[in-house]
């Protein structure tokens, strides 16, 4: 199979392969959360799900991830999906808590 160049003649780039997403997914999210907030900006008072726990929880999974990355696991797309729609969930809660990141 060939690849054909689109009729500008520029060759389109590969996509990324699912680990390499993922990755990618891993450094937006840390860069982007509130992981070393500290409780007092975290706990408002008037929570609809805790702030704290649930960046204590996608902490705990990100880091399994990169562990599991680094091991060579190969994540399929079912895997991203599922901890791209984490994520955003986690991020919904914080903005309904009043959290800005």
């Amino acid at each position: 199979m060939t690849q054909t160049a689109p009729p500008d003649g520029r060759v389109s780039p590969r996509k990324p392969d699912v680990p390499t997403v993922m990755r990618t997914l891993i450094a937006q999210t840390r860069a982007t959360l509130p992981f070393d907030a500290p409780d007092a900006q975290l706990c408002s008072g008037n929570c609809h799900g805790c702030s704290r726990k649930l960046l204590e929880f996608l902490d705990t999974e990100l880091m399994s991830w990169e562990q599991r990355l680094d091991a060579g696991e190969r994540p399929g797309l079912a895997e991203l999906s599922r901890l791209l729609q984490t994520v955003g969930k986690i991020e919904r809660v914080l903005m309904r808590n009043g959290i800005r990141f």
